[in-house]
């Protein structure tokens, strides 16, 4: 096991604005993942950053290790001139204090104290391998040869990251489509803009099953993995100008992963994709612009999915049947329609309402959080998982630098040493299904059902994919939530609280 002496540096002006904004930003995600109630292992590193004042806890929290540092905002100066007032002293920011271990590292890891937000951007590394047009996708058996994706023209599309209009063609073609799938939709209004604080009668309506506000889940959504010690790898929000140097990690370690990928920024990336196709990488859908669906009228949720399908179509020939909605936003109409277009949710692991298995490593780029949390963050995430009667599913990114920095560097190197060893894979193979199971056009219609159909697709292990879902959570899960003490589950609550009050004061 390797250890780590690790000093954020102090932040304390964003530290007193993410204190009450956890949420204040447009890519930011619902609750983070319950921190593991276990002490710290032997020697383990304590790494400190100003990011917010801790939640109170009903038992003192244990002392740093010895030689730990606490840093703090610093005080105004204490000088007065005539005339004006005098300068009011600011209260000091506590700091909050992250320990973890790692068991390995990349050799060639950034410096943790080098992936922050200010980090100049390095230097985009060229994919490893290209694919020529007509390239035959041979471990998908009935798989079309590869279109050419120079041909591409974005005059054919919506305008890039923004919401496509509903009165194209195409868009009032797939509407059509939707209301012949023989799949009902809910009369369920759109919710406004601000989350739960700006929902209450949408969030306290169990029949919409609204998974931002309290988690609900429907047996169709793949939440985890069924088999225990599997993790359904996933990353978001791409192809950017880091997914390559991703893929090249991915590769050498022989990985294969999840890519849930924007429509607007295929168009920018196409040979990317292409790549992660052609590598055996499954791709899946995360709409044209990434907006939160819920809000959303029925023809802009269907333009959303439609038009990141018909792009992702247009560069590898095949259709993804998969789709994780921007910050995890569903509820039952979200649902009914992404079945009626052929598209199953893929979530991430949550072990209770108000604790998910989210890195939180997207909100590095901004400045939002520091990478010793997010590696703190995966540390609980770990400890929970081995005590899981089933596998996982979690939230990484693969838009910024910074967020492939610290998969590569320390997160993946860190789980590729677990002992025991996970099974990493994409989730349709953690799902116990081929990877062309992955695909409209190739998938297996009589052992896994179209989403149109309704039905839930049994495993080879004889239960859904979603099986500890269908039930808010397995047993292991409960006990987790159980073992939390009431001061982390304070801290939980506190951060929904407030990334939901930051979400309603941006929008």
């Amino acid at each position: 096991m390797k250890f780590f002496a690790l000093s954020a540096a102090s932040l304390p002006l964003l530290a007193a604005a993410h204190a009450g904004a956890d949420f204040a930003n447009p890519h930011a995600k619902l609750p983070r993942q319950a921190p593991v109630n276990s002490a710290p292992a032997p020697n383990a590193v304590t790494s400190q950053s100003t990011n917010a004042a801790p939640a109170p806890t009903t038992t003192p929290p244990p002392s740093p290790p010895a030689g730990s540092q606490t840093t703090s905002a610093p005080s105004a100066p204490g000088t007065t001139v005539p005339g004006v007032p005098p300068p009011v002293t600011p209260p000091t920011v506590p700091t909050t204090t992250y320990t973890f271990s790692l068991d390995a590292t990349n050799p060639t890891a950034v410096p943790l104290s080098e992936i922050v937000s200010t980090a100049a951007s390095s230097a985009t590394r060229p994919l490893d391998t290209t694919f020529t047009p007509g390239s035959v996708p041979t471990f998908l058996p009935g798989a079309p040869p590869l279109p050419n994706a120079a041909l591409l023209s974005p005059a054919n599309y919506p305008k890039l990251d923004t919401p496509p209009p509903i009165d194209s063609p195409e868009v009032q073609q797939w509407i059509k489509e939707v209301a012949a799938s023989g799949v009902q939709i809910p009369n369920i209004p759109p919710n406004n803009l601000g989350g739960c604080p700006n929902n209450t009668a949408a969030a306290a309506d169990p029949s919409r099953c609204w998974w931002t506000c309290g988690g609900c889940t429907r047996p169709a959504d793949v939440t985890d993995c069924p088999a225990p010690m599997t993790w359904g790898l996933t990353y978001d929000d791409g192809p950017s100008f880091y997914t390559s140097d991703l893929l090249n990690y991915l590769d050498q370690e022989k990985l294969k992963s999840t890519f849930f990928v924007v429509g607007s920024r295929v168009i920018s990336f196409p040979a990317t994709l292409q790549t992660q196709y052609m590598s055996q990488h499954q791709i899946a859908v995360h709409t044209w612009s990434h907006p939160q669906l819920t809000t959303l009228t029925n023809e802009q949720i269907i333009a959303e999915l439609g038009w990141s399908k018909k792009v992702i179509k247009d560069v590898l020939g095949v259709t993804p049947n998969m789709m994780r909605p921007p910050y995890g936003d569903i509820d039952d109409r979200v649902r009914a329609i992404s079945a009626a277009m052929g598209l199953t949710p893929v979530m991430w692991t949550r072990i209770s309402p108000v604790a998910t298995f989210d890195t939180d490593d997207f909100d590095i780029h901004g400045g939002l959080t520091t990478v010793e949390h997010v590696l703190q963050n995966w540390e609980n995430i770990i400890g929970n998982v081995t005590q899981r009667n089933s596998g996982f599913i979690v939230l990484e990114h693969d838009l910024f630098q910074q967020s492939v920095q610290v998969a590569t560097g320390y997160i993946l190197p860190d789980a590729l040493n677990h002992k025991p060893p996970f099974t990493i894979e994409p989730v349709v193979t953690c799902l116990n299904k081929p990877l062309s199971d992955a695909y409209i056009e190739t998938n297996d219609n009589k052992t896994n059902p179209p989403a149109q159909s309704g039905a839930v697709p049994t495993l080879s292990s004889g239960a859904p994919g979603s099986v500890q879902a269908t039930k808010g959570a397995d047993s292991s899960s409960a006990g987790e939530s159980v073992r939390l003490s009431s001061g982390l589950v304070a801290a939980s609550l506190t951060g929904v609280a407030g990334l939901a009050a930051g979400l309603a004061a941006l929008l």
